[in-house]
């Protein structure tokens, strides 16, 4: 049997499993009709955002198919449609089943707190599984057909802008709608969050399942397949080529084999007595990552491999965890940051937000440190291909990383679901406790999805290299007494500044209008308050559609023709520089987003559950200003800069040797 054949396999093994679980979810009940007709108006909004942002983007799409067809042939354009139409479906499965999982959790609430977990994980771990079961399934198939990898950057190309799309699209979506029920609901009106009463908050449940669930869906979805292409590029390297066996396979047999391990791990996520529900999460991780270790040595041996390629692919596995530890303690609520954090409250928004923004800066020190690391440990073991062999390591752990992502939105649709419906208070509170996790487990995801992004793009740019040398003369050299590498260097390291203020006005804008069409119809619909009325929850919906989907093309197309103009006019040395600017401030500012949002996020749960006066308290009128500037931090920026990173490095070896023929290069 081939590498590859194997490869798809076990791709469909996740598959299949990933649809064993959808249908044991929807055996569950779904609660009563009034539960059941909340949970179907965040369907129907979530799928109708989902069908306009598609047919946006498959305008894009069609444009950047003929025009890969025209330069490049067939095979390219091919990988591309391929790798766009599966990053498509995976963010597509995963929100289709949460917003079905998350009324079943919030029924399942009803019993206790252990089958309550166990739903909303298992939701989870539908989207999971399907994720790593597409980007297998469409990297294995194409080399199949096609077994040489510079093929594959089409499909890399192609899984990157779809993820990019995504990702603002559904974050400004999701931010919007939170940010703006929160101003005028928690702050002006003094409703709790996910108040019936808020026309505002169907639109806000609808946007964690299009943001965090599809838009983190399609965002691992295309970290997985660029990183297994990186490795596989990397492996036609003469001198790695001649050091290690089966070189451009070995990154599909470590895939497939994380597979099983991720399936068995998720049988370990189970609710002891001490009912440490973030203690039942990290059981499941850990367990995958040994089963995988294990695996990877027998994959070496296999191979006939030398060990130092083995220890490589576990430092991929140490950084996992540690970057989880890391990211746990800054976001969680058990620890220091977010606890200071909240205590700063105390003295109002503005101790609140300058502390939220110490702590967000200082825990990019730790991260970075450990990225350092595993960059100088995978190369002293296997040289730059241990550093590809690294990231495919860490993106073994997709699944079940993905799991525990997409159970923060689901467990929040839950709480909300029980507000909503009236469920008893008991009910809530099973909800409240998951979701408490949940919030820090998204946390946890970013923070994995940002360091695996940094090693991806870091293999990338070393194939960037290697294709560029293809069709020069003389050798590239990046040195920083060039004036053209410095350009290059500093042009880089802005676009994901200019790239973060685009989110972060979107998000601004679309909450201003969301906060006056709320105001709008408390003045106007008698009876809101009192109950007998009701908001119009559709409209709200409509605005933050209409404008994710309007905001989200200007970003795409600045990551686009960033790296174009500047290889078109300065040349591809000034373009490797862009790129290296790109990873380098672009993976600060991502950790810095993604953790000081969570901090503020955590910040106000913490009041919320009694400390520093609670709820309604002037601390948790301040904590919830933190929170509304943390929301297109950690949930729309930050994230979105993975993408980014990422799609300017395909696009650059997609069309790098194109440049280096027809580019002016002025200097």
């Amino acid at each position: 049997m081939s590498v590859a054949i194997f490869a798809i396999i076990m791709s469909l093994i996740a598959l299949l499993y990933s649809a064993y679980l959808s249908f044991k979810i929807l055996k569950i009940p779904a609660g009563s009709e009034k539960m059941q007709e909340i949970s179907n108006a965040i369907k129907e909004g979530a799928m109708a955002y989902m069908a306009r942002q598609y047919k946006t983007i498959s305008i894009f799409a069609v444009i950047i198919t003929a025009i890969l067809w025209v330069l490049f042939g067939f095979p390219i354009a091919a990988g591309f449609v391929l790798g766009a139409l599966l990053s498509a479906a995976s963010g597509y499965i995963g929100m289709n089943i949460s917003v079905r999982a998350n009324v079943r959790t919030a029924e399942t609430a009803k019993t206790g707190l252990k089958e309550a977990l166990s739903v909303a994980f298992q939701g989870g771990a539908v989207t999971g599984m399907a994720v790593v079961g597409l980007a297998l399934f469409a990297v294995s198939l194409f080399y199949a057909i096609y077994p040489e990898p510079a093929l594959l950057v089409g499909l890399g190309f192609g899984a990157s802008l779809i993820s990019l799309f995504a990702r603002v699209g559904g974050g400004i979506f999701t931010k919007a709608a939170d940010v703006g029920a929160d101003l005028v609901g928690k702050i002006e009106a003094g409703i709790p969050e996910d108040d019936p009463r808020n026309p505002a908050t169907i639109a806000d449940n609808v946007g964690d399942n299009v943001g965090d669930c599809a838009g983190m869906g399609a965002d691992l979805y295309e970290t997985y397949v660029v990183t297994l292409l990186a490795a596989m590029l990397l492996a036609t390297i003469p001198s790695v080529s001649a050091t290690y066996n089966m070189a451009i396979e070995y990154p599909l047999i470590l895939g497939g084999i994380a597979i099983i391990s991720s399936i068995i791990g998720s049988w370990f996520v189970k609710l002891g007595k001490s009912k440490n529900i973030m203690g039942a999460m990290y059981k499941g991780l850990i367990a995958s990552g040994v089963i995988a270790a294990v695996g990877f040595y027998f994959a070496t041996m296999y191979t006939n491999n030398p060990l130092n390629l083995f220890l490589a692919a576990i430092v991929g596995l140490v950084i996992t965890l540690l970057i989880n530890v890391i990211t746990e303690y800054y976001t969680s609520t058990k620890y220091a940051p977010v606890r200071k954090t909240a205590e700063a409250s105390t003295t109002g928004a503005g101790t609140n937000l300058i502390t939220g923004l110490a702590f967000g800066l200082q825990s990019t020190l730790l991260p970075v440190l450990v990225i350092c690391a595993g960059i100088l440990a995978s190369y002293q073991f296997a040289g730059v291909y241990g550093i590809a062999i690294a990231a495919v390591s860490m993106l073994s752990l997709t699944g079940m990383i993905i799991a525990l992502d997409s159970y923060g939105p689901i467990t929040d649709n839950a709480g909300g679901i029980a507000e909503m419906s009236g469920l008893d208070k008991s009910v809530r509170n099973i909800t409240d406790e998951l979701d408490a996790v949940g919030n820090t487990t998204k946390a946890v995801t970013k923070g994995y999805a940002i360091g695996s992004a940094a090693l991806a793009a870091l293999a990338l740019f070393v194939a960037f290299t290697e294709e560029i040398s293809h069709v020069l003369t003389e050798e590239l050299v990046f040195r920083l007494t060039d004036p053209i590498v410095l350009v290059g260097l500093f042009i880089g390291s802005m676009l994901p500044f200019i790239f973060s203020a685009l989110c972060m006005t979107a998000v601004g804008n679309t909450a201003q209008k969301i906060v006056v069409e709320v105001r709008r119809q408390f003045k106007e619909i008698k009876g809101i308050m009192d109950g007998s009325g009701k908001p119009e929850y559709a409209k709200c919906v409509d605005i933050v559609t209409s404008a994710a989907l309007k905001s989200m093309i200007l970003p795409a197309v600045l990551a686009i023709l960033a790296p174009l103009l500047v290889g078109y006019f300065l040349g591809v040395k000034a373009l490797g520089a862009l790129l290296i600017g790109v990873i380098l401030s672009g993976l600060l500012m991502a950790l810095f987003m993604a953790n000081a949002g969570a901090i503020w996020d955590n910040a106000k749960k913490y009041i919320e559950d009694g400390n520093f006066g609670g709820k309604g308290s002037e601390a948790h009128k301040a904590a919830v200003v933190g929170d509304t500037v943390g929301d297109p931090f950690k949930d729309t920026a930050g994230p979105a800069l993975n993408a980014l990173i990422k799609v300017i490095n395909t696009f650059a070896i997609v069309f790098a040797p194109l440049l280096v023929v027809y580019g002016l290069t002025l200097f």
